[in-house]
C-alpha cells in the first residue's frame, strides 16, 4: 500500500505547499521524485518510471480538501 507515501505527505505538508502548491506530486519511498502540472502527467512520465502502486499522486494544497471527501445520505427514516 502507499500508507508510507501518504504518511510522508501529511507530516509534510506545510513545507511541500510553501514550494508546490497547485502542482502534483509524485512520491515514492517517503521522497518527492517528480513535481507536474496536471495529475494526467504526474501519471503518464511516473508508470514509464516505476512500477504501478508504488508510487502516490497527490495534488499540493494547503488543508485537508484534496485529499478528503464528505458523502451525503439522502435517506429518510420514518
Amino acid at each position: 500500500m502507499l500508507k508510507e507515501e501518504f504518511k510522508y505527505y501529511l507530516e509534510n505538508q506545510k513545507e511541500l505547499v510553501k514550494l508546490y502548491q497547485g502542482k502534483f506530486l509524485v512520491i515514492k519511498d517517503k521522497s518527492v521524485v517528480g513535481v507536474y502540472e496536471n495529475e494526467f502527467d504526474a501519471i503518464d512520465e511516473s508508470l514509464g518510471k516505476y512500477e504501478p502502486g508504488t508510487f502516490l499522486v497527490q495534488e499540493c494544497l494547503p488543508g485537508d480538501e484534496n485529499y478528503t471527501q464528505t458523502f451525503h445520505s439522502r435517506v429518510i427514516f420514518a
